[in-house]
């Protein structure tokens, strides 16, 4: 595959960036004027603010000529998920103040508010900067949240890549007085002009040409799926020595369907470097992406069509020549897993953490579920620390061993499940927000993968394969919010209520699947599996994962078995229909 020849001409959100004077744009007048909204401008410098700018599509949905009824998407900064008590109790009244009443737990390890009303922003960044979280730098073209494993395990290697990450975050965190001016110093916006000149050491004025994701995977412990970031970190240690990290690039999991050009891609590895050479080393790679990457082409212009354009060794080379010396070659690195961290855990301190699934993400009370509450309820009475999981997960952690069944019995009373009632197939599932709120969902998601596991569930149980894990993801467009591209098995929005199936990547999040089935209709899903999994139950190697088991027959021949398998049975039926008719 080729990407496109670069073109002179910035894009528009390039323009806007080159105007706003470090993000500032009109987004004061536009703060306190009388609309609902932002114009296209300014919605573009929210992102950078953490914002996103959005209207609920199930209110217009058969109103034809309905004006939009507009409202804000937050997204908080949390290096590594790491969270105080105080912290979360903050996110939490929050939400049911000028939110929908839920939280939203990202795979970047972030909470997410929903349903803010443009009146309301400043209040609620003005509270979370008083609890000491921003949402700068959250969404638009900068390094986002960098993710991090969250098991508290008592480890100094552990605790090392903790302040790894956090240095990352704080170091490319964008320097722009914009934010503090416009959500936390309101009054002094009216300045015509900041009192001294503003720079921005790392990004410059344009900043960079599209979002950049990090992230830090402890040894052989691939829960933020390593490969699928610009810059992945595999942490190599010895003993409880950190020795450093072997280096990953170009990874990214957006494309459209439409255009073969586009694609998603797994990262390459060019190195190793120490704990004392990292920072330096992350910064240099985001400098050349910052030089290098697409300005004219948004569809191109993250770094992995830089990395597919170059190749590895090209962008090696360039990264060392801005360092001054060489990259050290890769350590060996461990066989990786996509750890969960499900269920209760020693941390070797004497204290213990809980591992909780969230059902794709959302914090929220409906029926008999009172998760919100209870979350709550746990965590005002005993305090203690929370976690968010790039699996869209959330641990408790610091708990006293003569507290666990007050927690489990607290969690209980709100019925909340703990992992071991959850089928696995649940537990290893993923979906994005899509409908109503994101611009770009084709199709359902979230709303829709609930229903779609349940019917799994009985599909597995009857097959017998009930105990086998396998990853799940469900997107409502192909730009790969949930990171579809490298589960087991994905279905990814194409178009109203329709979906392509793929099949065949790697659990632990080394390998890309494939397309298997295009246009199948949400109520057919599981009917187009239904096959696919009884082929695996009687074809399996012992201990084959489903993915693995996909991508070792490869989609051609899994069609072609598939196809021959229905053709037969539709055969056997008119066969044994004809009996019964001569015998009638």
């Amino acid at each position: 595959m080729a990407t496109r020849p670069k073109s002179d001409a910035p894009s528009g959100v390039e323009v806007i960036k080159e105007n706003s004077n470090y993000l500032r744009g009109t987004l004061a007048e536009q703060l306190h004027n009388d609309l609902d909204h932002f114009d296209e401008n300014g919605k573009q410098l929210l992102k950078f603010h953490g914002l996103y700018q959005q209207h609920d599509r199930d209110q217009r949905k058969g109103a034809r000529g309905t004006e939009k009824t507009h409202s804000f998407m937050l997204r908080t900064r949390i290096p590594g998920g790491l969270l105080t008590p105080e912290q979360y109790l903050v996110h939490d009244d929050l939400a049911q103040r000028y939110a929908n009443g839920t939280l939203r737990v990202t795979t970047r390890q972030c909470f997410q508010f929903h349903g803010l009303l443009k009146g309301d922003l400043q209040a609620t960044i003005r509270e979370l900067n008083e609890a000491l979280i921003t949402s700068l730098g959250a969404c638009g073209d900068v390094v986002r949240n960098v993710a991090c494993c969250p098991a508290p395990y008592q480890d100094p290697v552990r605790e090392q890549i903790q302040r790894v990450a956090r240095s990352i975050s704080d170091h490319l965190l964008p320097r722009t007085r914009a934010y503090h001016e416009l959500w936390i110093d309101g009054e002094k916006v009216e300045l015509a002009a900041p009192a001294e000149e503003e720079v921005e050491p790392i990004y410059g004025k344009t900043y960079l040409p599209r979002k950049f994701k990090i992230a830090i995977a402890y040894p052989g412990d691939n829960c933020v799926d390593v490969y699928t970031q610009d810059i992945g970190l595999v942490a190599v240690a010895e003993g409880e020595t950190l020795l450093g990290f072997n280096v990953i690039v170009g990874g990214g999991m957006g494309m459209n369907h439409t255009k073969l050009d586009t694609f998603p891609r797994l990262g390459d590895l060019i190195g190793f470097v120490t704990p004392e050479q990292v920072l330096q080393v992350v910064e240099t790679i985001v400098t050349v992406q910052r030089d290098h990457g697409n300005r004219s082409d948004r569809k191109h212009a993250r770094m992995k069509y830089l990395l597919h354009e170059w190749g590895a060794d090209r962008f090696r080379m360039e990264v060392e020549r801005r360092l001054g010396w060489k990259l050290q070659p890769p350590a060996p690195t461990p066989a990786l897993e996509n750890e969960l961290h499900h269920g209760w855990h020693a941390q070797g301190d004497g204290r213990w953490f809980l591992g909780l699934s969230i059902e794709n993400g959302r914090i929220k009370d409906e029926g008999a579920l009172r998760l919100r509450s209870g979350l709550r309820a746990v965590i005002e009475r005993f305090r203690p620390g929370v976690r968010l999981t790039p699996n869209q997960d959330l641990l408790l952690t610091d708990i006293a061993q003569e507290e666990m069944l007050a927690i489990e019995n607290t969690l209980r009373e709100h019925g909340i499940p703990l992992p071991s009632d959850l089928s696995l197939v649940q537990r290893h599932s993923l979906a994005c927000v899509a409908l109503p709120t994101c611009g770009l969902a084709l199709t359902e998601a979230e709303r829709a993968l609930p229903s779609v596991i349940d019917a799994l569930e009985v599909e597995l149980a009857q097959l017998g394969l009930a105990d086998e894990p396998f990853t799940v993801r469900m997107t409502g467009c192909p730009n790969g919010c949930a990171r579809p591209y490298v589960a087991d098995l994905a279905f990814v929005g194409r178009s109203a209520d329709a979906y392509v199936i793929f099949v065949g990547g790697a659990s632990n999040g080394t390998r890309l699947n494939q397309p298997y089935k295009d246009l199948v209709k949400r109520d057919r899903l599981v009917d187009e599996v239904r096959p696919l999994l009884q082929l695996y139950r009687d074809r399996r190697l012992p201990g084959e994962r489903f993915g693995d088991f996909c991508h070792r027959l490869g989609v051609e021949t899994l069609q072609s078995l598939i196809a021959q398998r229905l053709q037969k049975e539709a055969s056997d039926y008119v066969a044994i229909d004809a009996t019964a008719a001569f015998e009638r």
